[in-house]
């Protein structure tokens, strides 16, 4: 466990950072949440880490590229396991930008990132974190 956890007021275990980051580091979907029409809206996305920013692809003209311009968006992924009854949520929030320099388009390109929807998806899109949370549903104690 990071030196930085301890519990909430429920019980579960406030992740550090660096846990936060392993665990999102762990699993190949999560959550975009951005504003659409003045309401929220979620989308799921593939994704890579880049240090501690969040990458994503997207079409040029999708609705998610449009929104996302230099806006505040949250990024949340977890997972859970339903006969363990346990589980993560790690939520990032900060500013979401289009990255437009075509050096860093192509090292960002041999990150691995292959988006799951079909279609192409040449548009990269960068969250820089500002907040960083985690929670975790500790194993249950089986009484004895």
């Amino acid at each position: 466990m990071d030196p930085d956890s301890d519990a909430d007021s429920a019980g579960l275990e406030k992740l550090g950072r660096s846990d936060c980051y392993a665990l999102l580091a762990s699993v190949p979907i999560g959550r975009i949440v951005f504003t659409e029409g003045a309401l929220p809206a979620v989308q799921p996305v593939n994704f890579v880490l880049d240090g501690d920013d969040v990458i994503i692809r997207t079409s040029m003209g999708s609705k998610l590229a449009a929104a996302t311009r230099s806006a505040v968006v949250a990024f949340e992924a977890d997972q859970y396991d339903e006969d363990a009854l346990t589980g993560w949520s790690v939520v990032l929030v900060g500013r979401a930008d289009a990255v437009v320099d075509e050096a860093e388009r192509q090292r960002l390109a041999t990150l691995g990132l292959t988006p799951w929807a079909p279609g192409i998806r040449p548009h990269y899109i960068r969250i820089r974190p500002e907040i960083v949370r985690g929670r975790r549903i500790p194993p249950r104690r089986v009484a004895g």
